[in-house]
């Protein structure tokens, strides 16, 4: 029953039929359809936008099972023929039900939206940078950054390194002994960042005793 549905609704996706009239406010306006969708992570968002707002606009009258079953018309090719026809199965099997569409589409972006997910943190993660922040603020942000970004191992460390001020990237590449795992950059890095701010406290405090210095002895010698 579903296939045979869907198969209607395909035929009728040129024209007028199929989409609501009458009440709905946008029954007479154009309203762009879908790209076809074929399970390509980076493509989920727009798909899914592009889908709630035609059903919006055109068939917020229709029963959520049609709403749901429109969806699946434009889910075509690659990876997602696979996920379509087991999810058609289900649906004619009684398995799954769906409250709204709005529940479906969320579904199709848990399935197909996790590389989608894990590209916008690694792009996150290679714009961060340390800048004017403390090691330890620079640590956290990268931190959670690199959760879920699919970096671990040398690229984790080599985008850490990258992040940081060349001062103390150029301090630790050059000790001794430098650090290898990330965790060991992130525990001496954080230390050196803090003992360069406090010997410049330390400097910056000297330097106002000495400013004060001839000051405080001119207001002793006077009569």
């Amino acid at each position: 029953m579903v296939a045979t549905t869907i198969q209607a609704l395909l035929a009728t996706q040129g024209g007028a039929r199929g989409e609501t009239t009458g009440p709905n406010m946008g029954s007479h306006m154009e309203v762009a359809k879908p790209a076809i969708f074929n399970g390509e992570a980076g493509r989920v968002g727009g798909f899914i936008m592009a889908c709630g707002l035609y059903i919006k606009m055109k068939l917020r009258g229709n029963m959520v099972e049609e709403q749901v079953q429109w969806v699946l018309t434009y889910v075509q090719g690659g990876s997602a023929d696979v996920w379509k026809e087991n999810m058609m199965e289900k649906l004619e099997s009684g398995e799954v039900e769906y409250e709204s569409v709005e529940e479906f589409l969320t579904c199709l972006k848990k399935e197909f939206g996790r590389g989608e997910e894990e590209s916008v943190k690694a792009a996150e993660l290679r714009k961060i940078e340390q800048g004017g922040k403390t090691m330890e603020e620079f640590v956290q942000e990268f931190k959670r950054a690199a959760r879920g970004s699919g970096y671990e191992g040398r690229p984790l460390v080599e985008e850490f390194k990258r992040g940081m001020n060349g001062g103390i990237r150029r301090k630790l590449m050059e000790a001794e002994n430098p650090p290898t795992s990330i965790e060991n950059w992130y525990r001496r890095a954080t230390a050196l960042d803090r003992n360069w701010r406090e010997s410049r406290r330390e400097e910056e405090r000297l330097r106002k005793k000495e400013v004060g210095a001839p000051k405080q002895e001119q207001k002793q010698n006077l009569p």
